[in-house]
């Protein structure tokens, strides 16, 4: 009886948060013990009312009504952002994935890796992918412009020498939606081959 008082609610505080939220096991610690919690969350997933996505991790998922396509599963970078909400911690892609992100690559890895200034971590998920939080000082997460940051950690990916003219093309595609004035204030978080290549861009 206790547990299914339980279950509602957490059905209930699910449901009241609204469909494309992530929810966490750790929410609901005053509702009881840790083991009826994971139970009744087993259930409320069972019943296809939310979708776990790893370990003490689920998704009260939207519903796509006029296409038909029915429920939408979150995308790696919801559920990395989901996780960096909850823990109150910046993130950026990096790798396979930073590239992605930018277009400079159609490549979606399995395995994807994120910066953070919060803790080390990697986040197994049900469907086989894995998250990989990588602690770096806050210093290099302080950028004003996103993007300015997103091509940074991609840049380096790549290498110095190694940028090719595709990716010079559409770098410069994406600067023109970011004021100079906002990622000129990057530069002096950026590697100076990277500061050079993004000023030159500006300037043609």
């Amino acid at each position: 009886m206790e547990s299914k008082s339980i279950e509602n609610k957490i059905i209930d505080n699910i449901k009241k948060c609204g469909r494309g939220k992530f929810t966490f096991a750790s929410n609901f610690v005053h509702y009881g013990e840790q083991k009826s919690i994971n139970k009744a969350l087993e259930r409320i997933a069972k019943e296809n009312i939310i979708i776990r996505i790893s370990r003490g991790v689920y998704y009260y998922p939207k519903i796509e009504k006029a296409l038909g396509l029915g429920v939408l599963y979150p995308t790696l970078e919801d559920i990395a952002e989901g996780i960096a909400k909850r823990d109150k911690v910046r993130i950026v892609p990096t790798g396979q994935y930073a590239l992605n992100r930018l277009g400079f690559s159609t490549q979606i890895p399995m395995n994807i890796q994120y910066l953070t200034d919060g803790s080390n971590r990697k986040l197994t998920l049900d469907n086989g992918a894995t998250i990989q939080f990588k602690h770096t000082s806050p210093k290099n997460l302080a950028f004003n412009s996103h993007l300015a940051m997103l091509l940074t950690f991609a840049f380096k990916s790549i290498g110095k020498g190694l940028i090719t003219d595709e990716i010079l093309t559409q770098t410069k595609v994406l600067l023109a939606k970011d004021k100079e004035q906002i990622v000129k204030q990057d530069y002096k978080l950026m590697p100076a081959w990277v500061s050079s290549i993004i000023k030159s861009l500006y300037e043609k």
